[in-house]
């Protein structure tokens, strides 16, 4: 039985705990969010300012990544992210010890910051879990950042009523649509600072860098306290009509659910691109990474910005997708992958992979 429950933690800018250095991301799939992980700090659920934590923070990798006051790089901190080298779960223990009390798990592609190293193990926090790892089951370092980059989206935030989605990166564009206050959408850099690129209904399209808040969204662990309480409400609700558990629409079927992330994602590609999109989540539905179910997987936080941000929701609300995508998410449940065993796609460009359309899927 998988217990897999992903949560999120974000790298927020200013005096938090670790920064990192833009030239140590030297793959191209870290290129689009290179200038984030430079600038942004982990975020963790205690706040800790930039003194105390030069004071404590240490690692078995060290990497130094503070500008000192010349505006080079610093040797009095060192990069305190660490990343999970597993391919489903790693035991975080009270102590550092193999027989130590089980405190939470660090799932696969989550992360966290380096609060205190000895032999063989490092102490780390990812959200709410804090504990002792065997250091032979983490990333750091160099490797750390690369892992991050790689399983890590840059989201942008919507800071205004009603901000147009423009069809290319000038004010007298063509409008896509509108984001409401606080919806959050896949962002991109672009080579105009005064513009963010993101996705829009499978679309590319692009929004005034002004009127958007940008951070970078990684998954952190769960405390054993955290997974006894969902698993017992997820056990309660599994004779429940599907849609009382995430706020979608009473009776949403899986076929439904699937067709609306796939309009949200892909909508303005080909049916063969829309495919691709259904058969990500389907396999993920058979990874024993990730949840084994179609909701479990959707909402998995971090995964996919349109149900993170609630615009899938929208869409079952108003409806639901159109015929293209419900065929295509049909062909999806019903096995068809046009991507092999792919779990994971972005838009072309950001990494190596099969590309369909806008999108590259591994």
């Amino acid at each position: 039985m998988k217990t897999k429950r992903k949560r999120l933690f974000k790298f927020f800018g200013g005096a938090i705990l670790s920064v990192f250095t833009a030239a140590s991301l030297s793959t191209t799939a870290m290129a689009t969010n290179s200038d984030y992980l430079s600038n942004w700090a982990v975020g963790v659920a205690v706040v800790l300012d930039n003194d105390k934590a030069q004071t404590n923070a240490t690692t078995a990798n060290p990497q130094e990544v503070v500008e000192d006051s010349d505006g080079g790089e610093s040797d009095s901190q060192q990069s305190t992210l660490v990343m999970s080298k597993v391919k489903e779960a790693l035991n975080i223990r009270e102590e550092a010890k193999s027989d130590s009390k089980l405190v939470g798990l660090l799932y696969k592609d989550c992360g966290g910051v380096i609060l205190e190293s000895v032999e063989g193990w490092t102490k780390i926090q990812s959200g709410d879990l804090i504990g002792w790892a065997n250091n032979d089951y983490l990333y750091f370092g160099d490797e750390a950042q690369s892992v991050a980059a790689e399983v890590g989206k840059l989201v942008a935030t919507n800071n205004t009523d009603a901000l147009r989605v423009r069809k290319s990166p000038t004010k007298d564009a063509g409008v896509y649509g509108l984001l409401v206050l606080g919806e959050q959408v896949d962002a991109y850099e672009t080579d105009d600072s005064n513009w963010i690129s993101i996705e829009y209904d499978g679309n590319m399209g692009y929004v005034a860098a002004e009127f958007v808040t940008l951070e970078y969204h990684i998954d952190y662990g769960e405390t054993i306290e955290a997974i006894n309480a969902r698993e017992a409400a997820e056990a309660a609700v599994k004779a429940k009509v599907q849609g009382t558990v995430e706020g979608i629409p009473e009776g949403t079927t899986d076929l439904q659910l699937l067709a609306a992330l796939i309009q949200c994602e892909a909508g303005g590609e080909s049916y063969e691109g829309k495919v691709a999109v259904g058969a990500v989540v389907m396999n993920r539905v058979a990874s024993s990474g990730y949840p084994d179910t179609i909701q479990g997987v959707v909402f998995a936080s971090g995964q996919f910005t349109p149900a993170m941000s609630g615009k899938v929701n929208r869409v079952l609300e108003k409806g639901g997708a159109n015929a293209s995508c419900l065929q295509a998410a049909q062909e999806a449940i019903n096995g068809t992958s046009n991507v092999g065993g792919a779990t994971r796609f972005r838009r072309v460009g950001n990494h190596d992979g099969q590309i369909i359309g806008n999108h590259v899927f591994w």
